[in-house]
């Protein structure tokens, strides 16, 4: 069987671009084959490279794997057709190779490889410890022992010791970034509290702890539904409760929440019981407000009232922190939030947007209450906004920006879109309308992002792209022109950027450097802090510092950390700012004096990996000199990581983007 596998992998080699969809069914039906057949997984690692490079991925999904999401394998091995499966077997095995150090492929580093198959691993616990359910044994026929077979074989080659340890720090670590999106985190501590009753799994006490309080926060966060007793029995508990029994579940929803960033559908229960009797006082407490959120919510009592009745529900509960984190910003305050949220409450999504957020989310809650929900969570947690599986960061970046600095601009924007299906927007004094406008980068409805982005994305998307053509062949990097009209006036005018755009070759680095830390370091900006988030652009490097492409952030502000190392704070909208960059430089995420959803690297690091920054141009021409043995730090950070190629004698087309 094997020989004949060979002959079929020389064929799909030789093959013209056209003839490889024909030799890779034949490939994938031999494959699902060799699969049922013992030794095979060994088989088929040892010939992963010359399939991968044969064309076995080519003109699929899987054919950029640094992209794939491992939540999404699951579905795949259940509910998928059998040469499906196949596929996703090897590229299973491709990670694997990858992580291993056997094969490297471009813009997939070994650690994001291995870090791919441990969220997998723990994604299929079920599987790997015997207890997944009859009905997906069923469902998956004679393919279900094959998957099962390689499972166990990845966490053989990966290390069965820590898989449980792991997973409860990378929840622990996603959750300190407080994501909008927590379904995958969600549904990997589900998979913690399966395989912790089955077998503690040699986890530490301190992890074992650690997870408790995840599974605690999700099923049972207070005295009264400790023994997670199911959302009707909790109800009846509450109204047998007293005072006291009520303020101490108040207080224990409260703290679990702000622990973990998690809500429980027991706290969306106990916060639609008080809003429905006589204890609507208790409210601050299970918020868990500070004086200044409580002083925000006295004063517009009657529309949060009104926005916890219309987002809070089983399946919005992350609503509830949303509100709670919006209050303690104290953004009710400024005089166009309030009434645009009461627009915002009376808005009927039309019928294009009701359909997107139906294909997302499903209907079980009505569009309106999920687009309400959506607003809550990113006006309270600004910094949480993902750009998911989607090549959108600008997009994602301007989402942040709006909600962190001009809540009532992105408000707008929302409703031009809920009432007429576009956005107008102007690029020097010309209007653009999204509706009229060509695809841009994202061709598909972003599906794994939250109710906003799904709503905003599509046309800002468009915006971004014809801004691009608008201002091609200018002779400078587009940006220059772009930022500043797609994100506001508060972006400043004067731009820098490292490369020469026709060559992508270094051009006057060290002045660009010098330009930077003039511009943004205390110490040499004349301790003026950043007014106004401004965006950026990085060259990003995997972990053996090689270049990956171009990146959007939001560089945030800038300051000393508790070792007094002077850190730049940013946001990073590509779902997980935590990140190795390579040669020693690793993204923090916390324990640096990072804020939920900031990542930070000292100020010679992260000016290593810019390319692009904006500088409000106040600061005229006398400006603090620079050491020449500070600039030449970071030029040979840069050197030795994104610019090895860029030097004069080596030219590089600087036409990668991520």
């Amino acid at each position: 069987m094997l020989s004949k596998f060979d002959h079929m992998l020389s064929q799909l080699e030789k093959a013209s671009t056209v003839g490889k969809a024909t030799y890779q069914s034949r490939i994938l039906e031999a494959t699902c084959r060799l699969l049922k057949q013992p030794d095979s997984i060994a088989a088929l690692q040892g010939r992963i490279q010359r399939l991968d490079q044969a064309g076995i991925f080519a003109g699929t999904d899987w054919s950029t794997p640094a992209q794939l999401l491992p939540g999404l394998v699951k579905n795949t091995l259940e509910k998928a057709e059998p040469q499906t499966v196949a596929l996703e077997c090897l590229s299973l095995l491709r990670f694997l190779a990858v992580a291993q150090y056997t094969y490297r492929v471009n813009g997939l580093p070994a650690a994001q490889a291995r870090h791919f198959l441990t969220q997998v691993l723990a994604l299929n616990l079920d599987r790997i410890l015997g207890t997944a359910s009859e009905v997906s044994r069923v469902r998956e026929g004679p393919m279900g022992p094959t998957i099962d077979q390689l499972l166990k074989h990845v966490l053989e080659q990966i290390g069965a010791e820590s898989i449980l340890s792991r997973l409860v720090d990378e929840v622990w670590r996603i959750l300190t970034q407080r994501p909008l999106q927590v379904g995958p985190v969600k549904s990997m501590i589900v998979q913690i509290a399966v395989a912790l009753h089955a077998d503690q799994n040699g986890m530490s006490d301190t992890r074992a702890v650690g997870a408790d309080r995840l599974i605690s926060a999700l099923f049972g966060p207070t005295h009264l539904c400790r023994d997670d007793p199911g959302l009707e029995v909790y109800t009846q508990r509450l109204n047998a409760a007293d005072r006291g029994a009520l303020q101490a579940e108040a207080m224990g929803m409260a703290r679990a929440m702000h622990d973990t960033g998690l809500v429980s559908d027991y706290q969306v229960g106990f916060v639609q019981f008080i809003m429905a009797s006589d204890h609507q006082d208790l409210l601050p407490q299970v918020l868990g407000l500070s004086s200044t959120g409580l002083d925000c919510l006295r004063c517009y009592q009657p529309l949060v009232n009104q926005l916890i009745k219309e987002s809070v529900h089983i399946g919005t509960g992350e609503a509830i922190l949303g509100i709670a984190l919006m209050l303690e910003r104290g953004i009710l305050y400024s005089p166009p939030i309030a009434p645009s949220l009461w627009r915002l409450l009376a808005t009927e999504p039309s019928a294009t947007c009701t359909h997107s957020l139906e294909i997302a989310f499903g209907s079980t809650i009505p569009a309106r209450q999920r687009m309400i929900a959506g607003v809550m969570q990113m006006l309270g947690q600004p910094l949480g906004v993902g750009q998911g599986n989607n090549p959108t960061c600008q997009s994602a970046r301007a989402l942040s920006m709006w909600a962190l600095n001009d809540p009532d601009y992105l408000l707008w924007l929302l409703a031009q879109v809920t009432h007429n299906d576009r956005i107008i927007m102007h690029i020097e004094g010309q209007p653009l309308d999204s509706s009229q406008l060509q695809l841009g980068l994202a061709s598909n409805i972003p599906l794994d992002a939250d109710a906003v982005s799904i709503l905003l994305v599509p046309h800002l998307d468009r915006l971004y792209a014809e801004m691009g053509r608008r201002v091609a062949g200018r002779g400078e990097d587009p940006h220059k022109w772009i930022n500043p009209e797609l994100h506001g006036w508060w972006v400043g005018r004067d731009f820098y950027i490292a490369v020469d755009i026709a060559t992508g070759q270094l051009k006057h680095y060290h002045q660009f450097i010098t330009s930077f830390y003039q511009t943004y370091h205390p110490l040499y900006n004349g301790n003026e802090p950043i007014i106004h988030p401004q965006p950026a652009g990085i060259a990003v490097t995997d972990s053996s510092g090689g270049f990956v492409g171009w990146h959007a952030i939001t560089i945030i502000r800038v300051a000393f950390d508790q070792n007094n190392e002077m850190r730049v704070y940013f946001f990073n909208p590509n779902n997980d700012s935590g990140q190795d960059w390579g040669n020693g430089t690793v993204v923090s995420t916390q324990g640096s004096g990072e804020l939920p959803g900031e990542g930070s690297l000292p100020f010679a690091d992260f000016a290593s990996r810019l390319y692009i920054f904006h500088d409000d141009g106040l600061k005229g021409a006398e400006k603090p000199p620079v050491e020449v043995s500070v600039v030449e730090d970071v030029y040979e950070k840069a050197k030795a990581s994104w610019a090895a190629g860029r030097l004069a004698e080596s030219p590089l087309q600087a036409t990668k983007n991520v």
